[in-house]
């Protein structure tokens, strides 16, 4: 792990130890060893939680929401930045959360998950639901959690993957039918009282954070919780803490202490460790940080022949009557959306041309055989890139019955010139769908590639992506066939030149804004609408 910012103190026991003058201290990292110990009933539980789902947290100063999330992927459109990640390990009460509360507070980021290793408690068999009902049922031991599924689901969400969270039931001690999707992680917060207790778990995490609180203190914590809200007895939950719990965390939890790269005591009130945690997490996320060339972008591609993947609809009279009537600035919005509808309609069903088909025989009125075709493929999903994207989607609903929807909104930085992602919502199980997406205009393509990666991301396969787009710049053809060489590009039409703010030349205007009677400012550009026209 790089170096955290400097500051006073001596190094022991492998970890920094912050205290609230910043002293602290070294030593050489020890292997866990492996032990064994008795049951104990379940603690108050922490969530999994995602950021990108706003709010996530409220502070008395105000209410964080998820902002726009930048490229996490290159030219080639391959991953090329993996999240980092904070792994936060202490004792049953020892204020975790806290701590992973008010680090997302103080990083002030988008895209951070809280991921909670109570999430990935195994399934009890009838037998160890006896025992946890009458609390002997050991939930502090490594045994009780699945390393597999957490390590699978750590290492997806680091990668950039949409993954799939397990939602335990305390009370049945079962996995809830319905698991949480959770996408889009800059930062993820792993914490739980074994997130050092596997050697493959550790290799995912980034930094190593223990939160190491006065025993005392994390027993009069217990007692609160287990009084005012189980309604237990004094006597009950000593018995319990002097029996279970504490032999748990000195077998268990308190030797991990020295896996750990920070140590924090008193846990979330030690805000100076706060402070130098989030400092250097701020510093990673600078040196991982894309910068995307938009003019090195445009050049790439100059005087390459078309791609083969890119099918132009044919520039019939009809065809070639609806772009000029779209394209002129005078054209009235009624006449505008009429034959923009018109050509999105003849667009569709060029794209569903595309998708696999196979030979089905039916039997005619007439008694007669007839040797025709059907979809071969499980579901075909439309996503529309909003706002303008939004605006195709009742032709294809008009063509495909029950068709599923789903969108993403993508807004350009103002600062960076970047495409951003804002807001995602697909259809549940969408990995084994033919998916249809959908832009009015593609200029340099970014958005369109930032769009075919969130779907890559969501398991997707790349040849069954069909980009879909009433016009598209030359620039944009390119970029997204370089980046996705097995995407389908479908357009009506094809314009050669982008000028120096990314607009299609000759173009058809900002294509929102005259179907939805918008009014653009007087300089506008693609990059600065809700529909960049990328």
């Amino acid at each position: 792990m790089n170096s955290l910012p400097a500051y006073s103190g001596a190094r022991i026991s492998g970890c920094w130890t912050l205290r609230s003058d910043g002293s602290g201290g070294e030593g050489s990292l020890d292997r866990l060893l492996p032990s064994v110990s008795t049951g104990l009933s379940p603690r108050k539980r922490t969530t999994s939680q995602c950021k990108s789902e706003p709010p996530l947290l409220r502070t008395s100063k105000r209410t964080i929401y998820t902002a726009g999330r930048p490229p996490w992927y290159n030219e080639h459109g391959t991953q090329s930045k993996e999240a980092f990640v904070i792994g936060l390990c202490g004792g049953s009460a020892s204020g975790k959360t806290t701590v992973a509360r008010k680090i997302i507070e103080a990083l002030d980021v988008p895209w951070v998950v809280l991921l909670s290793m109570d999430s990935f408690y195994k399934v009890l068999s009838q037998e160890q639901q006896i025992l946890a009902a009458s609390n002997d049922y050991n939930f502090d031991h490594p045994d009780a959690f699945d390393f597999d599924l957490l390590t699978h689901t750590l290492r997806k969400l680091k990668q950039g993957k949409s993954v799939k969270i397990p939602v335990y039931d305390f009370t049945t001690h079962g996995r809830q039918k319905e698991w949480k999707t959770v996408y889009g992680a800059s930062v993820i917060i792993f914490e739980g009282i074994m997130a050092f207790a596997d050697k493959e778990l550790l290799q995912l995490l980034d930094m190593k954070i223990f939160v190491d609180t006065d025993s005392d203190i994390r027993l009069v914590r217990r007692l609160r919780r287990d009084i005012t809200e189980r309604g237990r007895d004094i006597e009950g939950v000593i018995k319990q803490y002097n029996k279970f719990v504490k032999p748990a965390f000195e077998q268990y939890i308190e030797p991990t202490m020295r896996l750990a790269d920070i140590v924090v005591p008193r846990g979330g009130g030690n805000m100076v460790a706060i402070d130098l945690i989030v400092q250097h997490v701020h510093s990673q996320l600078e040196e991982r940080k894309l910068r995307w060339d938009m003019a090195a972008l445009a050049s790439a591609h100059q005087a390459q022949p078309l791609p083969q993947t890119l099918s132009v609809l044919e520039s019939t009279p009809q065809v070639r009557g609806m772009h000029t009537i779209i394209r002129n600035k005078e054209t009235s919005r009624d006449e505008f959306i009429f034959y923009s509808k018109r050509l999105m309609r003849l667009l569709i069903e060029r794209a569903l041309s595309f998708l696999p088909s196979q030979v089905h025989i039916v039997q005619t009125p007439q008694g007669e055989d007839y040797e025709g075709r059907t979809f071969h493929g499980k579901r075909i999903t439309g996503v529309s890139i909003l706002r303008a994207g939004e605006t195709m989607e009742p032709a294809l609903r008009a063509v495909c019955k029950d068709v599923r929807i789903g969108k993403i909104l993508i807004q350009t930085n103002q600062d960076t010139g970047e495409p951003e992602l804002h807001y995602l919502r697909l259809p549940k199980d969408i990995s084994e769908d033919h998916v249809i997406l959908m832009d009015c205009t593609v200029s340099t393509g970014a958005a369109a590639m930032m769009a075919v990666r969130v779907l890559l991301d969501h398991d997707v396969q790349e040849d069954k992506i069909l980009l879909v787009s009433l016009l598209m710049a030359e620039m944009g053809v390119h970029s997204v066939a370089y980046a996705f060489p097995q995407v389908k590009i479908i357009t009506t039409a094809v314009d050669k030149k982008v000028n120096d703010l990314f607009h299609i030349i000759p173009g058809i205007g900002n294509f929102g804004d005259r179907y939805f009677g918008t009014d653009a400012p007087p300089d506008w550009s693609d990059e600065e609408m809700d529909e960049p026209s990328y």
